[in-house]
């Protein structure tokens, strides 16, 4: 399954508490601060709900397979 990289751009203060909540469960705290998660529905909902706040990419699949 393939990964999404996270980034939080926009600061979390004036978000909703389950903004900020949803922010941290990603691992994002700080502006700046990035997180590599599974590209599942779940995450999929979770980065619909700050979708203002972050910016996506998908993670690039370099490196040796098995």
């Amino acid at each position: 399954m393939a990964d999404i990289n996270i980034k939080l751009v926009k600061s979390l203060i004036g978000s909703t508490k389950q903004q900020i909540a949803t922010a941290n469960a990603l691992g994002l705290r700080k502006i700046g601060d990035q997180s590599s998660q599974p590209d599942n529905a779940a995450t999929r909902g979770k980065i619909n709900k700050v979708q203002h706040l972050i910016k996506t990419a998908p993670a690039d699949q370099g490196g040796a397979s098995q």
